[in-house]
């Protein structure tokens, strides 16, 4: 009957209504005159509404009030600002690290599936400490309450070498973090884009940076999760919901240029020419001498992710599935899905790998695929899958023609993994001594009643 220190904290400012002051681990470095700065500009579109699964006005007593901080972001905090090149160094690659493609973590995941998460309940970003600092500032372009490491896994940033030269290094870079748009007496309203991505040329010694890219891609049709609670406790309701944001984008305006202009004996030069113009710099072209392609270091990212991915994942209308599927179909992760995912298991990953082609699919582009007349084989498979489907993520096995011969609802399979062993009464899903984690054994039990089910009907 005590709450710690830590535990205080979150309900006094709620309380209280105060807001904590930004601060962070390391004391900031004297600005250096001769360092290089460049200029980073936001670009923001707000997420559509409409795209909303669920979520229209009055629809399951979603109230105006809860979406107030999601309706109330409509541009980024900051449109422009300044860094110095020397913040980038965190990007750079750890010493002796120069592989291309190789992965690399910026800020490492400190959560796994036998971790669980973190709390809901929080309004206000942990001060930023090491590497962190710089990601955090750099969101915070976008919102003044960017959360650098979700509450869920995979948390965390992770990067890799694309391009070498003798002086300089292409990364490219993967962050899961998301915002929380809400202020007390407001209750906590997450936002939480699937990833971003991008992409920096630096040198070596990080005093100069090319280029730097960041954004959320926009290629499918939905791109960020988002999850509110209706009360004060870790035990309240939580609606969740997913949506589609345009663009959520940072870029350099150019290269990074010196602060102060100096000319050979040392002498400050005047940044302006007499007209009034701005001096142009002149930089040279780099030759790279190794070069890896955006999609392939793309995969090499998203599976040090997402390890159960190194089995290649298809998505329905990509390609005709040549055996047996374990799929995943659902609006995205949201909600009580399986973000701690069992599918970093070795055992369901030799599973996967031996007897399955492992897919996914998002509800809405299925529909759409059911809509369209002009492919009847795929509007035939949407259908069968859609036909079995339960919000919010229905895991399916299924034959080659798309029959699904088994199934189960991410709640149910999340009830079933939190009961005791004793109190289930169904053995399909019951657990094995073999695992320690309940999950694994029960998603283990779940594709091997699939093969059970599914193998006699693949026999000529």
């Amino acid at each position: 009957m005590y709450i710690s220190p830590e535990e205080f904290k979150p309900i006094a400012e709620k309380l209280t209504g105060s807001s904590p002051a930004a601060s962070y681990e390391e004391e900031e470095l004297p600005p250096d005159p001769s360092e290089e700065t460049l200029t980073i500009e936001a670009r923001f579109q707000p997420l559509l509404p409409e795209s909303m699964t669920k979520s229209k006005d009055g629809f399951l007593g979603v109230s105006r009030l809860a979406l107030s901080g999601l309706r109330n972001w409509t541009t980024a905090a900051s449109p422009s600002a300044v860094f110095a090149a020397r913040h980038f160094q965190p990007f750079l690659p750890p010493r002796g690290h120069v592989e291309l493609g190789e992965p690399w973590w910026i800020i490492p995941s400190e959560l796994s599936v036998f971790t669980g998460y973190l709390s809901n309940n929080r309004f206000y970003p942990p001060p930023p400490k090491g590497k962190e600092v710089i990601i955090h500032r750099l969101l915070s372009m976008f919102h003044p309450r960017p959360f650098v490491k979700t509450r869920f896994a995979p948390q965390g940033a992770v990067a890799c070498l694309t391009a070498i030269s003798d002086f300089y290094y292409t990364v490219m870079f993967r962050i899961h973090a998301e915002f929380q748009l809400s202020e007390p007496p407001d209750f906590p309203f997450w936002f939480s884009p699937g990833q971003f991505t991008g992409h920096i040329i630096l040198s070596k010694d990080a005093t100069h940076v090319r280029d730097f890219r960041l954004f959320v891609p926009n290629h499918r049709s939905l791109n960020v999760d988002m999850e509110w609670l209706y009360g004060a406790s870790e035990s309240s309701n939580m609606e969740v919901d997913i949506g589609y944001i345009p663009q959520m984008e940072l870029e350099a305006v150019g290269p990074s240029v010196p602060s102060v202009i100096l000319d050979e004996d040392g002498n400050m030069i005047d940044s302006r020419l007499p007209s009034g113009e701005p001096l142009q710099f002149v930089f040279e072209d780099i030759k790279w001498q190794q070069e890896l392609s955006w999609e392939e270091a793309a995969r090499r990212l998203e599976v040090a992710m997402y390890p159960f991915k190194k089995v290649r994942l298809r998505r329905v209308g990509q390609v005709r599935l040549r055996g047996a599927g374990a799929g995943t179909l659902g609006p995205a992760g949201s909600g009580r899905t399986l973000r701690e995912t069992v599918l970093e298991s070795s055992p369901i990953l030799a599973l996967l790998n031996e007897s399955f082609i492992s897919t996914w699919s998002l509800v809405k582009e299925l529909e759409d695929l059911q809509d369209n007349q002009d492919n009847p084989s795929h509007k035939k498979l949407a259908g069968l899958h859609l036909e079995k489907y339960s919000f919010p993520v229905e895991m399916m096995i299924c034959l080659p023609n798309g029959t699904v011969v088994h199934h189960i609802n991410a709640n149910y399979f999340l009830d079933i993994t939190s009961m005791k062993p004793e109190d289930i009464e169904n053995n399909v899903f019951s657990f094995s001594s073999t695992f320690e984690d309940p999950s694994t054994a029960t998603y283990m039990q779940f594709l091997k009643e699939g093969l059970r089910r599914g193998l006699p009907l693949l026999q000529p």
